[in-house]
């Protein structure tokens, strides 16, 4: 498993949220793995590793909320797969929606899943059982050249 090594770009601007992915992730030995942005705007700064975030790592997998205030998940979705250092990414949206609509605009998109915001704490383990095993665990997931560094 490459958990050491992976980072996991959270996208999303609930507290509440945020503060259940953390302890969850923590009791997952996850935590050091995660990274936040807050809105759009944070995260496609962040992947294009703009002004503060420059020397930052891309990361290997990124977890989007649609429903975000400025630019929402869909903007940042669309932004990421027409990115051509970007668009390998692999991104699972993480909405309370679960509206057809919704899923399919994201799959059109690009996105690589679609997961209902889990409603319990069993389920929100489980989500995060599984993102490890098989996300960082099994999938072998696409090379983020970093510029200006050698890996």
């Amino acid at each position: 498993m490459r958990l050491a090594r992976s980072q996991i770009l959270l996208v999303e601007d609930s507290s509440a949220d945020i503060r259940l992915t953390r302890e969850v992730f923590d009791e997952f030995g996850m935590l050091e793995c995660l990274r936040l942005a807050r809105d759009g705007e944070q995260a496609m700064r962040m992947l294009r590793r703009e002004a503060e975030y420059k020397e930052a790592r891309l990361p290997d997998l990124v977890l989007l909320d649609l429903n975000l205030p400025g630019k929402d998940g869909r903007q940042v979705l669309r932004e990421i797969k027409l990115d051509p250092r970007l668009k390998r990414l692999p991104v699972l949206v993480l909405s309370t929606s679960i509206a057809e609509a919704d899923v399919q605009d994201c799959y059109e998109a690009g996105a690589n899943c679609y997961i209902p915001k889990p409603v319990d704490l069993e389920d929100f383990f489980a989500l995060a059982r599984s993102l490890r095993d098989f996300w960082l665990g099994i999938a072998h997931l696409p090379f983020q050249p970093q510029e200006g560094k050698s890996e």
